[in-house]
């Protein structure tokens, strides 16, 4: 299963950081790395990119593809939202 969402407000290093806390680890086994997140059972890559909110403001929007068994990863992408819900504030 695929699902792919995006996030604003959140930094890659802070959802690479929340990603491992859900059970996740580095390819390169550095959470400061720019690698995919990956577990037995899901694998989540993420990019970014500045957005547009209004005619002065932007922000950064993460975009995370999750990758894996739909068992686990319904779980997953419901408790990394709550958490970079929280993130912005």
């Amino acid at each position: 299963m695929r699902r792919e969402k995006s996030y604003r407000g959140i930094s890659e290093r802070l959802a690479r950081e929340y990603l491992c806390k859900l059970g996740g680890e580095m390819e390169t086994g550095d959470t400061e790395g720019d690698g995919d997140v990956v577990a037995d059972d899901w694998r989540a890559s993420i990019s970014s990119e500045k957005v547009e909110i209004g005619p002065t403001v932007e922000l950064t929007e993460v975009t995370v593809v999750f990758d894996g068994d739909e068992d686990a990863l319904e779980p997953l992408i419901e408790d990394f939202s709550q958490k970079a819900m929280r993130a912005g504030g």
